[in-house]
């Protein structure tokens, strides 16, 4: 299974985060930086994937309650995807 990790201190602000998500996750340029496109993305991931998310409080702290709404997007996210595990981790 292939690992991806999502460092949660590299997402201080919105467009920070989304630019992360984009570049580890290799979304495609059409990728519309909002959680709606997020999830989709998520959901629609061929091949067995492990999301690591580090620094969980880090980006809380950046993010404030739109952090709240990304990690519970991640979360949906990997319940509706079989394929696709989501892990928090705070180190």
């Amino acid at each position: 299974m292939e690992t991806i990790v999502i460092d949660g201190s590299q997402m201080p602000d919105r467009p920070a985060a989304h630019q992360h998500l984009a570049e580890r996750l290799a979304f495609p340029g059409y990728y519309g930086r909002n959680l709606d496109a997020l999830y989709d993305l998520l959901t629609e991931r061929t091949g067995p994937v492990r999301l690591l998310v580090r620094h969980r409080e880090a980006l809380l702290d950046g993010l404030g309650e739109y952090g709240g709404a990304l990690c519970r997007t991640l979360e949906d996210a990997g319940r509706a995807n079989p394929e696709l595990e989501v892990v928090f981790s705070e180190d």
